[in-house]
């Protein structure tokens, strides 16, 4: 159980407040039905119930992002990641999502100076030239100061919020454990796949935590990217780097929101900026496998010369080799119209699902890739097609994988970038000329051998192994140790039940002796006597009331909670 497991009484105190949060934010029956509430109060934790239907009337989407803002960092970032995730949510959920912001006030730098002395070794105005005091920007678990350093190169200090790792692993914990319990107890969620959901956002909100990993990620893509002169990510500045303080070089360039200031005046061809942005993430997308996973204009500059500026690598999607030939084959079979690959491709990355019309499915898509067909490519929005496509998916049930549903995310918004940079630009046009390259790269002989070999050796170590392995099988059988695992859903629950059940059981058969023994006894003349009775008869019969009413009682609560389920 969840209040059972909690870690220590600070756990305790926050899952009250978590649950405040819902009740006040009309999610109270959700509280109810998880069975939170009345162990909270066992606990000695006692919810208020005041407020509960102060927001009643408001829209379920905007209720949940209210309480996601209200909840801090850890909630926030979860909402952020969740915007995302177009495969599970509607458009109405989306846009509530995005419209989470975790610009929060700047931690005064005093607070900060005894960390900064730990890890530069001394004062920050000591080891730098030159330190702003004053924050450039303030986000929930970073904030960034302006530097020079003694060569002179004007550097960006990106500074980890003091006890912040510990408050998010508390409230990660939380998060888990009611990620289970919810998919336990209501049925409706589990399309959500809320533990997945929850898994992913702890793995990519630890990476976000350590600082120096991603200067890591932001050299491996600016390694990735030497072959193209016109993309600049900042430097790193390793001597100065550790978990929870990082410093790259300062990027002077304009903000990918100001596009009143592109102008030729200025020195920039917005129709090149479009070319150069697109051919850049299809790079990382489509050849390299790792990708800039949170492109928005605020990590965007453009520098003169019609260079592209990419910042905040604390967010990065990989892709394998295997997904990258899928994501290949999806991406050409929208763009060359061909539905059966799509479709191939799109089951593939959802897998099975119970009670999945796979004919509707292989329809459906068809049916929409097929409207495409004879439409000039300079007319197709591929963003919007694969948008379309998570839509169909979501009306099925079914959920991407957590990798690509980032890179869906990113390829949409890269693609409206480029769009409000040129109105003509076509993401499309950009890349079939890059995927037809790929391909005819995947396909020459000497990676063709390559691959050949490899599935050859692995296919060769797999059958060394076989006599081994079925030796070990057949050993285990004989010794009667062969084992086979076998998962039921809720067993734990049953088990409870059956239990409780035998227990009310066991005290109607000691009610009924005590009744029947009572009975007896009062036929018996003599003996110690009580208000005229004989003493032990009566004693029995009320020992039989008493434990008469406790079993009622607890039938009557045992439906009471089944009611409220």
């Amino acid at each position: 159980m969840l209040i059972e497991t909690l870690d220590t009484a600070r756990d305790l105190g926050r899952l009250k407040e978590i649950l405040g949060v819902m009740v006040r934010h009309g999610f109270g029956d959700t509280v109810r039905r998880l069975g939170l509430a009345d162990r909270l109060e066992r606990a000695g934790q006692a919810l208020n119930w005041t407020h509960a239907a102060d927001l009643a009337r408001v829209e379920p989407p905007v209720q949940v992002r209210l309480a996601l803002e209200e909840l801090g960092p850890a909630f926030v970032k979860f909402g952020q990641i969740l915007a995302g995730r177009a495969d599970l949510f509607g458009p109405e959920w989306i846009a509530e999502f995005e419209k989470l912001h975790s610009q929060v006030p700047a931690v005064p730098i005093d607070a900060l100076r005894p960390q900064l002395r730990e890890d530069l070794g001394a004062e920050p105005e000591a080891v730098f030239a030159w330190f702003d005091t004053t924050p450039l920007a303030a986000a929930s678990i970073a904030q960034v100061h302006r530097a020079r350093l003694q060569d002179g190169s004007e550097v960006i200090v990106k500074i980890r919020r003091p006890g912040i790792a510990d408050t998010i692993q508390a409230d990660l914990r939380l998060l888990q454990r009611l990620a289970a319990l919810a998919e336990a107890e209501l049925p409706a969620l589990k399309p959500y796949r809320p533990q997945q959901l929850v898994r992913e956002f702890a793995r990519s909100l630890r990476r976000e935590l350590d600082l120096a990993g991603e200067c890591r990620q932001a050299e491996r893509i600016a390694t990735n990217m030497a072959a193209l002169p016109h993309i600049v990510i900042p430097r790193v500045h390793w001597a100065y780097t550790r978990e929870r303080i990082n410093v790259q070089d300062f990027i002077d360039g304009t903000p990918g929101g100001a596009l009143a200031a592109l102008t030729p005046e200025a020195g920039f061809d917005r129709t090149v900026l479009a070319q150069r942005g697109a051919q850049a993430v299809l790079q990382m997308i489509v050849k390299d496998g790792v990708f800039h996973a949170d492109p928005h204009p605020g990590n965007v500059f453009y520098l003169p010369g019609n260079r592209i500026a990419f910042i905040d690598f604390g967010m990065v999607g990989r892709l394998s080799q295997r997904r990258r030939d899928e994501l290949l084959q999806l991406l050409l079979g929208l763009v060359e119209h061909q539905p059966q690959a799509v479709a191939d491709v799109l089951l593939d990355w959802t897998g099975d699902a119970q009670g999945l019309n796979l004919g509707q499915l292989e329809t459906e898509i068809e049916a929409f890739v097929d409207q495409y067909h004879g439409v000039p490519l300079a007319q197709l929005s591929l963003g919007q097609m694969l948008a379309d496509v998570t839509a169909i998916l979501r009306e099925h049930h079914l959920g991407l994988p957590s990798d690509l549903a980032l890179l869906i995310k990113a390829f949409i918004s890269l693609e409206g970038m480029g769009r409000n940079l040129d109105p003509d630009f076509h993401m499309a046009s950009e890349a079939l000329p890059l995927l037809k390259q790929v391909v005819r790269e995947r396909y020459e002989p000497k990676v063709l051998a390559g691959r050949a070999w490899s599935t050859l050796r692995r296919a060769l170590a797999t059958v060394e192994q076989l006599p081994d392995d079925i030796g070990r099988l057949l050993r285990n059988a004989r010794r009667g140790h062969l084992q086979v695992g076998i998962e039921l859903a809720h067993l734990k629950r049953v088990g409870d039940q059956i239990d409780r059940s035998a227990n009310r059981l066991a005290m109607a058969l000691v009610i009924a002796a005590l009744i029947i023994g009572s009975s007896i006894v009062m036929t018996v003349k003599g003996g110690p006597t009580l208000f005229g009775l004989p003493a032990f008869g009566f004693l029995g019969f009320f020992g039989a009331v008493v434990c008469g009413l406790w079993l009622v009682r607890a039938i009557w609560r045992s439906s009471h909670h089944r009611d409220d389920d």
